[in-house]
């Protein structure tokens, strides 16, 4: 089989469409880039729609953190508190039981069993707190200048909150950000180690990884692959969340514009 046949027979596997059964033996270096390449279509899919997401629950806690109401604020702090105090896996962990054991409640939460809703769902909630935490730290920050400026200006209420908290907060917190989006990507890999099982082997790319090194008693290939991939995901990020620092920063002087500078989070 040509590498070309690989490629079109197991390009989207992950997904369900192409060649059901796993290659049992032989394993050429194609086999194996195609595959974990296919993976990282659910990566990129847990990644992106958590970020999405979680960016708009991540400000609404913030908000809520540094609300005059002792409830709100309570119950943001809480909240962050609980998702970033507790390790990621456990989270994966505990939702998979829940899930399951409200499915035999009622059918409703069947879909929640799976990976594609129930890891996303915890996924989401987890990058909400920890971007919660780093949108408040930036809304704290907010020059008091700004603020006094938009108060001459007449502004108030949501147009002050639209027109200068929000884009300051945001410009404050955009690099911090960004690596929170990295780790997030990278977190992706915990899905289906983690209680959540891969329906007929449609797993991520460091399913088929260990796959592959299980196979071949070799994991000297597959995961230096799985590597290669997720370096060239960062590099996207980094560019993409780049593009949209300078569009934060354009009032800003050359000189005084900041950087995006990824700092990886070592234990989380």
């Amino acid at each position: 089989m040509s590498c070309w046949e690989t490629v079109i027979d197991y390009g989207l596997r992950s997904v369900g469409i192409g060649e059901r059964l796993l290659p049992r033996d032989n394993f050429t270096l194609c086999q194996q880039f195609t595959l974990i390449g296919s993976g990282m279509i659910w990566n990129i899919y847990f990644g992106t729609l958590a970020l999405l997401s979680g960016f708009f629950l991540a400000t609404a806690v913030a908000l809520g953190k540094a609300a005059q109401s002792p409830v709100l604020r309570k119950a943001s702090t809480w909240f962050i508190f609980v998702f970033r105090g507790s390790p990621l896996f456990i989270q994966f962990f505990f939702a998979y039981f829940a899930f399951l054991s409200l499915k035999s409640v009622a059918p409703f939460f069947d879909p929640f069993t799976a990976a594609w809703l129930g890891a996303l769902i915890v996924l989401f909630l987890n990058t909400a707190a920890y971007s919660g935490e780093i949108f408040y730290g930036a809304l704290q920050s907010v020059p008091r200048g700004d603020l006094e400026a938009a108060d001459a200006y007449g502004f108030a209420g949501w147009t002050k909150f639209r027109k200068i908290t929000w884009p300051t907060m945001l410009r404050l917190a955009w690099p911090a950000y960004t690596n929170e989006a990295i780790f997030l990507f990278h977190a992706t890999t915990l899905v289906y180690f983690s209680g959540f099982p891969a329906w007929q082997q449609r797993g991520d790319a460091l399913y088929y990884a260990n796959y592959f090194a299980d196979k071949t008693f070799n994991p000297f290939i597959p995961y230096p692959i799985l590597a290669g991939y997720f370096i060239a995901l960062t590099l996207v990020i980094i560019g993409l969340f780049g593009l949209v620092n300078r569009r934060l920063n354009r009032h800003l002087p050359q000189e005084r514009r900041r950087k995006l500078v990824f700092r990886p989070t070592l234990l989380r």
